[in-house]
């Protein structure tokens, strides 16, 4: 059986983040590549995904926030507390999304990296099930790139992360691709976007069935609030975690590399090579968060103007999470909660509310859910690693297990070399994550325990098993042909953001546990794996 919870108001929502459940019971349902019947005309989708939008920056679980209309979505649709991304960076994220693969499956590694020819995108089946469709907002794959792609047929985008402000501050406008022209900006780019996803929404009659894509910037680093929220919100309000704090109990059992990032691009010791500090940061991100929420109103209002919410499913998501200050770090890529969990809510289209659903679920299950409810399918050929969770979301029943673990990977980048490529395996209780290519520690995590991941298990002889199974689990999800995978990186063209502060801490330590002085019977212990061979821990 699978569980299913009812909203039961901010308190229990505040619950949630950190495990608390009340549930009922519900039944299961397997809907991996299938194209389940819609039970009503084919449904309009809104999908409106935010930039860096951590799983808690919603108003509902955090106080020091305003957003009116994402709660009212969860209150009153449904609420995922536990939805993921496979790899916490913009363009493999946005890739999953669209691909409904893993990373080292649809091969956009970085942030540079284009699709391969002949990439399938899922809106290219909506479009041949009769749906017209739209893509309003930032793209960024494939380089800085803003041309129209396959699956659209209204098409607004910018190049590369796109700019919060219209000009360069010397007079000199940004630009929209517009349908292959070339427009100049006009305003503040979330309320721009949501004028244009406005204007689209209004001219559709009902004749056809839509799919709108939603694509925000903000609240992407460096954040800039619209001038009317610049002086909003409470910076009283924010909590930092007690995790930022360098303290040997804090980095106790904790990968070297993690403490060598806290001195860093991505820490808080020299955050973007500045002298930020973490709290006002939280406090601009708070406040550009004001505009996506605003916007999501006027979308709902206009749907309920034109008598089109009961007919149309509006998902909200964000393409990764964000880290502010937690084990020291800022912004995304490691495989921690607040990296890689996200927000994900649902609402109208019939669907019954005041739900909460505890599946684990991913920016890879987009694409099969979405064709899923408008009952169409991906052609023959294309494969997808996520599963629908369309069943799920409206409330009906389904047959079949659905996943207990969930893959994540990300590959090391010149550029941005604090985090190396990780690989982890996130489990309703247990998280695994090892590296690649760096001398370090693997980590596990009793998530029911340990919310905060600040225990590391793994050298815990108890759960030995665990840590042997997760292992095999991990490497069995990368796809390994003949026994290996293979790890994509690019082109180097510079040292990238290397810098510290001379200032500031310095190293990791190795783990206390590695420490000998060459005396002891185990010294050739780590040889024993050599060929292959499985050994215990």
């Amino acid at each position: 059986m699978t569980n299913l919870r009812f909203w039961c108001g901010p308190i229990a929502a505040a619950a949630l983040a950190i495990g608390t459940a009340v549930t009922v019971n519900a039944s299961p349902a397997d809907t991996r590549g299938k194209a389940e019947a819609p039970a009503r005309p084919q449904p309009n989708i809104i999908f409106i995904l935010n930039d860096d939008q951590r799983y808690d920056a919603m108003g509902f679980l955090d106080p020091a926030l305003r957003t009116p209309n994402m709660d009212r979505i969860a209150r009153e649709g449904v609420y995922f507390p536990n939805a993921f991304v496979t790899t916490a960076l913009c363009s493999p994220s946005r890739a999953s999304i669209l691909t409904g693969q893993y990373m080292h499956n649809h091969g956009i590694a970085d942030n540079n990296i284009k699709f391969r020819p002949g990439t399938f995108f899922f809106p290219m089946a909506l479009q041949t099930a009769g749906y017209r469709t739209a893509f309003i907002g930032k793209w960024h794959m494939g380089g800085h790139s803003d041309d129209p792609q396959p699956g659209f047929d209204r098409w607004i985008s910018f190049k590369g992360q796109g700019e919060y402000l219209p000009d360069n501050g010397k007079g000199v406008r940004h630009t929209l691709n517009i349908d292959g022209q070339r427009v100049e900006r006009r305003g503040y780019i979330t309320d721009e976007l949501n004028g244009f996803a406005l204007d689209w929404l209004k001219q559709q009659d009902g004749k056809q069935p839509f799919f709108l894509y939603l694509s925000h910037k903000a609240v992407h680093a460096d954040f800039i609030p619209a001038d009317r929220h610049k002086d909003t919100l409470s910076r009283e309000a924010i909590k930092l975690p007690d995790s930022m704090a360098d303290t040997p109990e804090n980095y106790e059992g904790k990968p070297r590399w993690t403490k060598d990032q806290r001195n860093s691009w991505h820490g808080v010791e020299f955050p973007y090579h500045s002298t930020l500090d973490v709290v006002d940061f939280k406090l601009r991100y708070n406040q550009t968060l004001r505009a996506v929420d605003e916007g999501i109103g006027q979308i709902l209002a206009t749907l309920e103007k034109k008598g089109m919410l009961e007919n149309t499913i509006v998902v909200m998501m964000g393409d990764n999470g964000f880290l502010f200050g937690e084990h020291g770090m800022i912004d995304k890529r490691s495989a921690y909660e607040e990296s890689m969990r996200v927000p994900l809510i649902a609402f109208g289209g019939g669907m019954p509310g005041g739900r909460v659903v505890d599946q684990i679920v991913a920016n890879i299950d987009i694409a099969p859910t979405f064709l899923a409810l408008a009952g169409t399918a991906a052609p023959q050929g294309v494969r997808f690693d996520g599963m629908s969770y369309a069943d799920l979301m409206m409330g009906r029943p389904f047959k079949g297990p659905w996943r207990t673990s969930l893959s994540y990977e990300y590959y090391w980048e010149y550029n941005y070399p604090q985090t190396p490529t990780t690989f982890a395996l996130r489990g309703d209780r247990y998280k695994y994550i090892q590296y690649h290519g760096v001398w370090d520690t693997e980590e596990l995590y009793d998530l029911k325990a340990d919310p905060r991941e600040m225990r590391n298990l793994i050298a815990d002889p108890a759960l030995r098993q665990v840590v042997r199974k997760m292992r095999g689990d991990l490497f069995a999800s990368l796809d390994p042909e003949q026994g290996r995978s293979s790890v994509t990186f690019t082109q180097r063209l510079d040292e990238g953001s290397v810098l510290r502060n001379r200032n500031g801490s310095g190293p990791g330590d190795f783990p206390r546990r590695w420490l000998r002085d060459g005396t002891e019977d185990d010294l050739g212990n780590g040889q024993k794996a050599e060929g292959g061979q499985p050994v215990g821990h």
